[in-house]
Formats: structure tokens, C-alpha cells, sequence
């Protein structure tokens, strides 16, 4: 090794002597406090080609044992470390983490956090929600149900990967036998992410139907229309593509007495976009057009995490906030139409009386759980990528208000559209509002003919979709990629990663081709109502109590004032050992409680369909129970009971993955390798002997290659 790069190598943070005393100020400078260079610029002049830099910093180690400065010298170290920027107010923008990567800065985290958390749910179900449960008087049971169980969920899964800086498997060397929680995030964030890569396909689907002069779902007169469309738009104005000034006659006797009436845009869905089956099991063809959207979107997915946070950081200061310009674009247009204040109403008007049912308390907090995110195994993953000493309970409380408030802003962006549409049919609004793929792909594409150059809005709205979707599915992926990862975790694989990337991608492309079939929409529904439900709650209470009462509420509380220099505040203390996990378990008997098979419109769910679902719901909580039997039979121990303490118990590379945050009682006493999973450089490739501190304080000498 030459001597620049011996130099090099000696001023890199994470590296064998990551506690000798020297540290970098900048790239290719080295800082000398003044007990280092009493040291060090004695040997370091007496270097020659016969003795080099190496071995004389390893007289430097020696010298400093034999005197008693060494734990001077340490000091002296540690304050040119903080003067260097390796602390929490560092100022540098280097990685960290060389081997995994870090966020290029933390707007990215939290504009990825933001996307991520911020969804197609906020849009299509919390407005149907806030509307069916009393109105504004909801929105007190979902801003109670926010501040004791999502800020704390949310800011203990951020806190946990980051302070790993492991994805959803790594972290559980906490307590290596519930692993199994693990792979239970894997399996849901596997379902969702086949899923809901289709709605996004869908979404493209309708965006590029909406480059067109006239919307397809304008009319009754296409090919696909029965005899019992009945549009909202008279054709005389197929031409001009402008709204009738009045509604016809006879249109609105079979509105107002509730006669058999489809709209084009429900017959445009049904019978043109999904060519509906009769039946779950009647898969008919692929739909063409939307297995190309399905590629489409995969391909877009991909490229945009092809080098991992490095690429999907730049993406997302477009696709987490545009969304907000074409929600305010909507509002605006929106409120400047007539009765849009009638539709706004209906959304805020609150009935205190429902405040009082239990069910409204459920949906609360079953939109809070669900709408973060928590469980999916994404924030962790996120927060993994954090510096070490990133504030994540500051960056949790604003991701957490900034989801919630965009629901509520949605709210008004929906029903002061749905409000013009149910004045302009002479209905309620009640007749017009609905949820999920019903008021994405039919209401409010249909409520959209109406305005003057319906076009263009349609292109907005589905555009704004089709972000709001991307910005889940990054997530979604980079969990699965980022856990096979870490799992692997040799040198390889980190060079191959975007291999993994594409052959995750090109496998989810390959189990979303039944959902593009004629039942495909049946079966997206099911894996929307049974993969991602009440197993999510399962698998968030097991990670709460395995991580307070198994590896100890007061070790946690350790971990976090070492990685952000404070402790949790004592609410958050509260919450995550005793309010958080009880909403938890009142989120589950609620929806045991409350569970009713699943339906689409008319039809009902077969037995064996239903059976399906409830096995895929499965599949993620037998994870945990699996791989703690598996691990106990693995673990070393003379009976059942010291079996368990050893697999409960943190593996010895638990902590901080870098050797610069390895303090306190994470302190290395002996040098790792770099199997360990840390930053380990290599100085010179004979065998030395070094002094190590350890723990306590006390010293020694320790062989070790450096």
C-alpha cells in the first residue's frame, strides 16, 4: 500500500482503528489535535520507504498504551469527530454507510415517506368514510385515534430501522426469534405491491383514453352500451362536448324515481375496461390493453429504483408533490361550480350523534393504522437509509399531519365535484358518492363530462392517481429489495442489487397478469379486503411487545437518546407500551366484530374464494410461529426455557451498523470482521497487534489482521 493511500485509508471513519486518533475534516485532509500530533508527526516524518505510514501509526498505538494517553488520545479523537461533522449537527453531505447508501439529503426521506404514506386511500376511502360516519363529527374519533396510536407506531418503525440501518428482516436481530415478523411484512408488502401496481395500470389506462376530444364515458352511443345507459349529457352535444343548460325530462323521471338507470362511465368500466366475468372463477382472457398499462407500469417502477434511494430520492420531488398541485388545481375548479357548497356540506356537517357508536371509533382508527402504512415493512426500510443521528421523531410527526391532512384536503377535492354532479341530476349527494374503484374509475370520471373541456381534467386526475400510486409502489419494492439484500448482505449481491430490483419487478409483472383478466377485479378486491387486513394489526402488535417488554422498554429508550441525543418524550413512552398496543387490539376485535364477506355491488363471494382470501391473510401471520419454532430448535440450550432466553436475547451485531456509533455498551471489545456487517477497512495485510478498548474502559492489546 502506498503511502497516500495508507493516508487514506487511516482518515476514513469505520475502518479497524476507527477509534485512533485521527479523523477527516474534508476529503484528502487529515486534523491533528495537539496531543495526536506529539504523536503522530514524530513517526509519520521518520517515514521512509523501508518503514511505512502503516507501521508507524502502529508505533503510535503502542507509544500511547505504554505512556497511559491512550484514553487522552481517545478524547482527543472524539472531539475531532465532532469537529468533523460526524455527529448529529454534521454538515457534511457524505455517505455514512458505504456499503448500503444513504438519502442525498432528508427532504428526500421525508418527500418519499410523504409519498409512500400518502396513497390512493386518502383519496377513495376516507371521504366515503368521513361522509358515512357523521361527517366533520368523525373527524374527532380519526385525529384522537392519530395522536395515541399513528405518530407512536409511526415514529417507533422509523426509529427502529434507522437506528439498525437494516431493512424489515435485519432489524430483527433485536430478538432474533421473532424474525418471523419479518417475513410477515414481506408476504403483505408482496400482496399489496402485485395489487396495487393494477390499479395503477388501470389509471394509465384511463389517462391515455383521456387524450381524446370526447371522453369514451361520455355517451350512450358506443358499441358496449346497453339499452339502459342513461347519460347525464344530451347528444346534441356530441360536437361540442359542452353540458346541457337543462336536464332532459325524461332523464330525470328515471333518476328521481330511482328507476333501472347505468351510466356510460359504469358501462364504460364494466363492460369496455374489465369486460366483466360472471364469476370469480370464470378468468376469461387478458385484457390487452391493460396487461401493456401493467408493463408499463412495472417498467416505470423500475427504472425509477434502478439505483436504488440514489434514483427514487430524485423522483420523488415530482411524484410527492404534484399530486398537491392537481388536488389544489381540482379544488379550485371544484368550489367555482354550483353546488359544490351542497356537496362540501354534506362532507363536514357533523352528526354528534354517531360519535357515540363504536363502529365510527373502529373505522378511525382502521384508517389511521391502514393510511400510514404501518406494518407494511416500508418505514423501516426508509428510515434505514437516514444518517445515523437523523432527528426521525420530528421527520414522523410531520409525515403522519401531513397524511392526514391531505385526506381531509381530498375530501373537499371529491365532494365539491360530486356536490355539482348530485345538483345538476336534481339527487342527493348520498346517490352519487362512493368509494374505492367506484368513485376512481366510474362517479368521478362521469361527474368530470360535465365540465367544459372534461379532457383535460380527466388527464389531471387520473395523472394525479397515477402518482399518488407510484409513490406507494417505490416503497413497496424497495422493501423487498432492500430485505433480500440485507439478508444476503455479502458484496455481490450489493453489486447486483438492481438485478434483484428488476427480477422482483418482472416477477411481480408475472402474478399480475390474472388481475388483468375478465375476473381480474374480483380478485384484486379480495387481496385488497383479506391480505392487508387484520393481519397488519396482528404482526404491528407482536413487533410493539416483542420490542417493549422482550429486548425492554428502558434499552429502547437507551437506543434512541444515543442515536438522537434525547429520549423519547414520555408520551411516546406511554403510548408504546400501554395505549398504542390496546388501540391495536381494539382495531382487531373491532374488525372480528365487524366482519361481514366480502361483496362487489351485487355479486357475492363464493366459499372456496373467501376460504382463499382468509389463507392469504394467513400466510403472514404464520410466519411468526414458524420461524420462532424453527429458531428455537436452532438455538443452543439445555432446556426449553434457556432455549428461549438465547433466542430472545440480541445477537451480538445488533446496534448501529457503523463502528463510529458504536458507544456505550455497543462498544466493540474486539475488532470485527467484516462478516459482522460493518465498516471494516483494511490498513495492511500482515498480522499486528493493536490495542483495544473496550467497554469498561480498560485496555489490551488484541491480535488482529489491519
Amino acid at each position: 500500500m502506498s503511502g497516500g493511500d495508507t493516508r487514506a485509508a487511516i482518515a476514513r471513519p469505520g475502518m479497524a482503528v476507527a477509534h485512533g486518533p485521527v479523523a477527516p475534516s474534508s476529503p484528502g485532509q487529515v486534523t491533528l489535535l495537539p496531543v495526536q500530533r506529539s504523536f503522530f508527526l514524530p513517526h509519520f516524518s521518520r517515514a521512509t520507504p523501508s518503514i511505512s505510514l502503516a507501521e508507524s501509526a502502529l508505533k503510535v498505538w503502542h507509544e500511547a498504551y505504554n505512556s497511559g494517553l491512550l484514553p487522552q488520545l481517545m478524547a482527543q479523537h472524539s472531539l475531532a469527530m465532532a469537529q468533523n461533522g460526524a455527529v448529529p449537527s454534521e454538515a457534511t453531505k457524505r455517505d455514512q454507510n458505504l456499503k448500503r447508501g444513504n438519502w442525498g439529503n432528508q427532504i428526500e426521506f421525508v418527500l418519499t415517506s410523504v409519498g409512500y404514506a400518502v396513497g390512493l386511500g386518502n383519496v377513495w376511502r376516507f371521504p366515503y368514510l368521513c361522509y358515512r360516519n357523521g361527517g366533520g363529527a368523525f373527524m374527532f374519533p380519526y385525529f384522537i385515534m392519530l395522536i395515541f396510536c399513528g405518530i407512536p407506531l409511526f415514529f417507533m418503525e422509523l426509529s427502529f430501522g434507522q437506528f439498525a440501518s437494516q431493512g424489515c428482516l435485519g432489524v430483527w436481530r433485536i430478538s432474533p426469534m421473532f424474525k418471523g415478523v419479518g417475513y410477515g411484512m414481506m408476504v403483505v408488502s408482496t400482496y399489496i405491491g402485485i395489487y396495487y401496481n393494477v390499479v395503477i395500470c388501470i389509471a394509465f389506462y384511463y389517462f391515455f383514453s383521456s387524450m381524446t376530444h370526447v371522453l369514451p364515458w361520455a355517451y350512450c352511443n358506443n358499441p358496449w352500451n346497453t339499452r339502459d345507459c342513461a347519460g347525464v349529457l344530451d347528444a346534441s352535444n356530441l360536437t361540442n362536448g359542452s353540458r346541457p343548460a337543462t336536464l332532459p325530462s325524461n332523464l330525470s323521471h328515471l333518476l328521481n324515481h330511482s328507476l333501472q338507470r347505468t351510466s356510460p362511465s359504469e358501462e364504460y368500466w364494466r363492460l369496455y375496461v374489465l369486460k366483466l366475468s360472471d364469476d370469480i372463477g370464470n378468468f376469461g382472457e387478458v385484457r390487452l390493453p391493460l396487461l401493456g398499462c401493467l408493463g408499463v407500469s412495472w417498467v416505470v417502477v423500475f427504472l425509477c429504483l434502478i439505483r436504488g434511494v440514489k434514483s427514487s430520492g430524485k423522483v420523488v420531488y415530482f411524484t410527492a408533490t404534484f399530486p398537491y398541485v392537481v388536488l389544489t388545481i381540482l379544488f379550485v375548479r371544484g368550489v367555482t361550480l354550483e353546488g359544490a357548497f351542497t356537496g362540501i356540506m354534506y362532507y363536514l356537517t357533523p352528526q354528534w350523534d354517531k360519535i357515540l357508536e363504536a363502529k365510527v371509533w373502529g373505522d378511525a382508527a382502521s384508517q389511521i393504522f391502514y393510511s400510514l402504512g404501518c406494518a407494511w415493512g416500508g418505514l423501516i426500510t426508509m428510515a434505514s437509509y437516514n444518517k445515523f443521528h437523523n432527528n426521525c421523531y420530528r421527520d414522523s410527526v410531520i409525515i403522519s399531519i401531513t397524511n392526514c391532512a391531505t385526506s381531509v384536503y381530498a375530501g373537499f377535492v371529491i365532494f365539491s365535484i360530486l356536490g355539482f354532479m348530485a345538483s345538476h341530476l336534481g339527487v342527493d349527494v348520498s346517490r352519487v358518492a362512493d368509494h374505492g374503484p367506484g368513485l376512481a374509475f366510474v362517479a368521478y370520471p362521469e361527474a368530470l363530462t360535465l365540465l367544459p373541456i372534461s379532457p383535460l381534467w380527466s388527464l389531471l386526475f387520473f395523472f394525479m392517481l397515477i402518482l399518488l400510486g407510484l409513490g406507494t409502489q417505490f416503497c413497496l419494492l424497495e422493501t423487498l429489495v432492500t430485505a433480500i439484500v440485507d439478508e444476503v448482505g455479502n458484496e455481490w449481491i450489493l453489486r447486483k442489487k438492481t438485478y434483484v430490483t428488476l427480477g422482483v419487478a418482472v416477477a411481480g409483472f408475472l402474478l399480475g397478469i390474472p388481475l388483468t383478466s375478465q375476473a381480474g377485479i374480483y380478485w384484486l378486491l379480495l387481496m385488497d379486503n383479506y391480505a392487508a387486513s387484520f393481519s397488519l394489526v396482528v404482526i404491528s402488535c407482536i413487533m410493539c411487545v416483542a420490542i417493549m417488554y422482550i429486548y425492554g422498554h428502558r434499552n429502547y429508550f437507551q437506543d434512541i437518546q444515543m442515536m438522537l441525543g434525547f429520549p423519547p418524550p414520555l408520551f411516546f413512552q406511554i403510548c408504546w407500551r400501554f395505549v398504542s398496543p390496546a388501540i391495536i387490539f381494539f382495531i382487531l376485535v373491532f374488525t372480528v366484530i365487524q366482519y361481514q364477506p366480502i361483496t362487489y355491488n351485487h355479486y357475492q363471494y363464493p366459499g372456496w374464494a373467501v376460504a382463499i382470501g382468509f389463507l392469504m391473510a394467513l400466510s403472514s401471520v404464520l410466519c411468526i410461529p414458524l420461524y420462532a419454532m424453527f429458531r428455537l430448535c436452532r438455538t443452543d440450550g439445555d432446556t426449553l426455557l434457556q432455549r428461549l432466553k438465547n433466542a430472545t436475547k440480541p445477537s451480538r451485531d445488533w446496534g448501529p451498523a457503523l463502528l463510529e456509533h458504536r458507544t456505550g455498551r455497543y462498544a466493540p471489545t474486539i475488532i470485527p470482521s467484516p462478516d459482522d456487517g460493518f465498516e471494516v477497512q483494511p490498513l495492511h495485510p500482515d498480522k499486528a497487534q493493536i490495542p483495544i478498548v473496550g467497554s469498561n474502559g480498560s485496555s489490551r492489546l488484541q491480535d488482529s489482521r489491519i
